[in-house]
């Protein structure tokens, strides 16, 4: 009998929690596609992006077929975007491109979705996976939205990217050179000067040639890299300091037209 009374008990116990959880509980009051959108948007303009993105999500739940629902998406994640969450805007980014391929605001939505990665650029002396995710999302955009007015900052933005990419190449490749690794070095430097040939880094990556072949005793291409760098950079700090390391024979014949004829930067890489 007393077992009896303390289960009895305990179930009344129970039963009136949950009662008082059930009266916690917030109640979902759907509320219609324009009063959310407005809310949403108002929350936008006031800076709240958390509460902006939640409202604009809502509108898609609750109107899913309203006509507020596919601009909901898109502003859901320029609020994520704006809010730095970066990856909840990417994926609601890439559901918005493979619902709506059609859009009108389909360009802007690559275009977000490149800032998004552009955005988690880190320096040089770290890994550069986002900075290539970056790349290619700008390059997309590129590619199939030439004439979109936002492929003029995403060109822009797409250099900028290519220089980073190249200035990882080149610490990576100074740090192997000045700890005597002078092969994995060259190889480093010569994909600055083959693949990121539009970039700051160029000039740079011919004269740390230089160094490495004259540090491997190779004078003949230190000469002809020599060459190539003055001929393409001739006022260049580079060009100096490639110019002050030859002999005097070496820069006799850098100088005079003939010995080394080609010196485009692409006969670099011609067999001799």
């Amino acid at each position: 009998m007393k077992l009896s009374r303390f289960v009895l008990s305990s179930l009344a116990v129970l039963m009136l929690a949950g009662c008082a959880s059930d009266g916690k509980d917030e109640v979902q009051i759907e509320e219609s596609a324009e009063v959310l959108y407005s809310r949403a948007a108002k929350a936008m303009d006031e800076g709240d992006y958390r509460d902006a993105s939640m409202d604009f999500e809502e509108v898609e739940r609750q109107h899913p077929y309203s006509q507020w629902a596919t601009r909901a998406q898109l502003m859901a994640a320029y609020a994520y975007y704006k809010n730095q969450n970066y990856d909840e805007a990417i994926m609601a980014l890439d559901r918005f491109i493979e619902l709506h391929p059609g859009s009108d605001d389909i360009d802007y939505a690559h275009y977000l979705k490149a800032l998004c990665y552009y955005e988690q650029i880190t320096d040089v002396a770290r890994d550069q996976e986002m900075t290539r995710q970056a790349m290619a999302a700008l390059e997309a955009l590129i590619r199939r939205f030439p004439d979109s007015k936002y492929t003029r900052d995403a060109t822009l933005k797409y250099d900028l990217t290519n220089d980073h990419l190249a200035g990882k190449e080149m610490e990576i490749g100074r740090y192997y050179l000045n700890r005597g690794h002078v092969n994995a070095s060259l190889n480093r430097f010569k994909t600055v000067v083959e693949d990121y040939q539009t970039t700051s880094h160029v000039a740079e990556a011919l004269h740390r040639l230089v160094e490495a072949y004259l540090t491997l005793g190779l004078t003949q291409e230190a000469t002809k890299v020599a060459a190539v760098l003055g001929y393409n950079y001739p006022g260049s700090e580079w060009y100096k300091r490639s110019y002050d390391l030859l002999d005097d024979q070496q820069r006799a014949e850098i100088i005079s037209d003939r010995g080394i004829v080609d010196r485009t930067i692409d006969s670099i890489f011609k067999p001799d």
